[in-house]
């Protein structure tokens, strides 16, 4: 696992021990950012259920502003600021350890990038929709979430004021990207 692109291009991340979570692959990561980088230059971004923190850290890398990292695991948000430390990136990230659900009832700031990559087969992605839909307002007008699952997981939801406007699968991981409507 390292880190892309950007300012710190190949630094090698950890992996948070154990296996409670799943790092995203490389190859996962860089469709992602083929696709996020036209419009990620100074935008705020927040990485739930971030586990080693390396979609929030590639985002810094490639340019965004900020990053909040949320993760209840306290070896994750370990392991996330020490590859913050490694990638000279933590001027610019925030480390929270909060269960993700809690911290959007609480949170008011707004954030262009949400990326929800929880757990898999327990539908926190669609219970992390739901919350983003009561309060709206954490998602900038122009923002996008992006939700982390495996393809087996998808079902198709309705969700106001969101829409779903994309999808790209890249083995057993599918990529879901949502939108204001």
């Amino acid at each position: 696992m390292r880190v892309v692109s950007g300012k710190a291009k190949g630094t090698k991340l950890s992996a948070v021990p154990g296996t409670t979570t799943r790092p995203i692959l490389d190859r996962v990561k860089t469709a992602l950012f083929d696709i996020l980088r036209p419009s990620l230059s100074g935008k705020v971004v927040l990485d739930l259920f971030a586990g080693s923190g390396g979609v929030g850290i590639e985002a810094l890398s490639q340019g965004a502003g900020r990053c909040v990292f949320i993760d209840v695991e306290k070896s994750a948000v370990k392991t996330i600021r020490a590859n913050l430390e490694a990638t000279h990136l933590s001027e610019w990230g925030e480390v929270r350890q909060t269960e993700a659900l809690l911290f959007l009832r609480k949170e008011n700031r707004v954030f262009d990038y949400i990326y929800v990559a929880p757990p898999q087969y327990k539908n926190l992605w669609q219970e992390a929709l739901r919350a983003l839909a009561e309060k709206p307002s954490l998602l900038a007008p122009d923002g996008q979430i992006i939700c982390q699952i495996d393809p087996l997981e998808y079902e198709p939801l309705l969700l106001e004021p969101f829409s779903e406007f994309l999808q790209r699968k890249y083995g057993n991981t599918l990529l879901v990207f949502f939108q204001h409507k």
